[in-house]
């Protein structure tokens, strides 16, 4: 039995509240049960210098944990003077992922930050991130659109969503709590698009390998979840 009581299959309650943000052209309050992300994206008149004169745009993103996010205060980041190489990993994935959907000559030279900061944690915050992500993303590019911004709508090209799933007391069990997390024997994180395109596989053994048929269990979990969580931002988006 999962300490949540769930069934090996059931995710946590999961919610989008769009227009979380009054200042931001695009935003969503993501919840994946107690993992609570504010994902913001923000536009940017401006692209990297590698991309000047391209005619290509670029999506990037930025992830942190507020200070009592977790059990116990966590120091900022911007106190110590750099970020530490979980969070560089994990915003070089939201914008991995984030960007395998996006037609970056259709977007036109200019940035879309998405900023994702964790306001309450309880495992799965990175997978939280990019699923809430692509919702604020969305937004923002109606908001583009709306004032004519864009050459054409076709900028999104599919969606992208994220699920953690492990291997929790031997049986292959989605999305993970922090109380499983910390305890599962395997633990994963996988990204696809709603095509069921992969776009990243993160798996980790902390203790026993796994197998190749654990794996691929770990896999059909994964892309029923994000089927359900794509299903989902359709909902949230209309």
């Amino acid at each position: 039995m999962r300490p949540s009581k769930r069934q090996p299959d059931e995710m946590r309650a999961i919610s989008f509240e769009r227009g979380f943000s009054k200042h931001a052209e695009g935003s969503c309050l993501v919840r994946f049960g107690d993992t609570h992300v504010l994902c913001t994206a923000s536009l940017e008149e401006r692209v990297p210098p590698w991309l000047r004169n391209s005619g290509k745009g670029w999506v990037t993103a930025e992830y942190g944990m507020l200070p009592r996010s977790t059990g116990e205060r966590m120091r900022r980041e911007a106190s110590s003077g750099k970020q530490g190489g979980r969070t560089l990993e994990i915003q070089r994935l939201i914008g991995r992922s984030l960007r395998a959907v996006v037609d970056l000559q259709a977007l036109g030279e200019v940035q879309i930050t998405v900023d994702c900061d964790v306001l309450q944690a309880d495992g799965g915050t990175r997978t939280a991130a990019i699923t809430g992500g692509f919702v604020a993303l969305h937004d923002c590019l109606k908001w583009m659109e709306a004032r004519q911004m864009l050459s054409t709508a076709k900028v999104l090209k599919d969606h992208v969503a994220a699920i953690s799933c492990g291997i929790h007391g031997g049986v292959p069990v989605i999305d993970l709590d922090y109380a499983e997390d910390s305890a599962a024997g395997t633990d994963a994180n996988f990204v696809m698009t709603g095509k069921g395109g992969i776009v990243e596989v993160q798996g980790t053994a902390e203790g026993e390998p796994f197998s190749q048929e654990e794996f691929a269990a770990l896999m059909a979990l994964a892309k029923a979840g994000i089927a359900r969580l794509v299903d989902l931002q359709k909902m949230a988006i209309g």
